[in-house]
């Protein structure tokens, strides 16, 4: 549960709000920086999608808010995974690799949000073991993963020692360490685009 109260308006949790269009613009920031012929823009459109979902959910946190901020917070995941795996044993990624799981949870968010979130958090641990494996066989890549994931797991600190009773929570402020997570987590997604955005899987001994 987040620290920031609830507001009356459209915006129901402003800065959490606002914050998640740092997925928004880390997008478009992906989808300029890394643009070749011939590249798809499957993954800077994901990452946007993330920060659409959430502030769907934080804002208006109108129907279906759970599927709309989940789905293409794990399709990034699985993303992600997907493409790990490929780099791991040099084959293209596929679409179906992480797509399919993306869809095969829908069933599960809609009818139990709270498993929902747990899945969640299960491809994200794989998605992050995946990761530094890649980071551990892939020299081209252990940089980047290696930035990222540290500000994913500096953001996750943050965000759970805010959440509502934590210790860094303070209702009210415009401190709120959910939108701190948001950032952190855009700009480690834009970090790891040199890597999922490569034309051909590469796996260095």
């Amino acid at each position: 549960m987040t620290c920031e109260p609830l507001a009356d308006g459209l915006l129901q949790e402003p800065v959490a709000a606002v914050s998640s269009l740092a997925f928004v613009l880390a997008g478009m920031v992906i989808a300029v920086r890394h643009r070749r012929p011939r590249r798809p823009l499957g993954y800077p459109a994901l990452v946007a999608g993330i920060g659409i979902g959430s502030f769907y959910q934080h804002g208006p946190d109108a129907a279906y808010s759970d599927l709309v901020h989940d789905l293409p917070l794990l399709a990034t995941l699985a993303f992600v995974a997907a493409d790990s795996a490929a780099a791991l044993t040099g084959r293209p990624r596929l679409w179906w690799w992480w797509a399919l799981p993306t869809l095969a949870l829908v069933p599960l968010i809609l009818a139990a949000p709270r498993a929902g979130d747990l899945a969640q958090v299960v491809v994200a641990a794989l998605t992050v073991v995946l990761a530094l494996a890649r980071a551990r066989a892939q020299t081209s890549a252990r940089r980047p993963i290696g930035w990222a994931v540290s500000l994913l797991a500096v953001g996750g600190i943050v965000g759970t020692l805010s959440r509502a009773g934590g210790p860094l929570c303070v209702p009210g402020s415009l401190w709120q360490g959910h939108a701190v997570w948001h950032v952190l987590a855009a700009a480690a997604l834009v970090i790891l685009a040199p890597v999922v955005q490569r034309s051909t899987p590469a796996v260095q001994a």
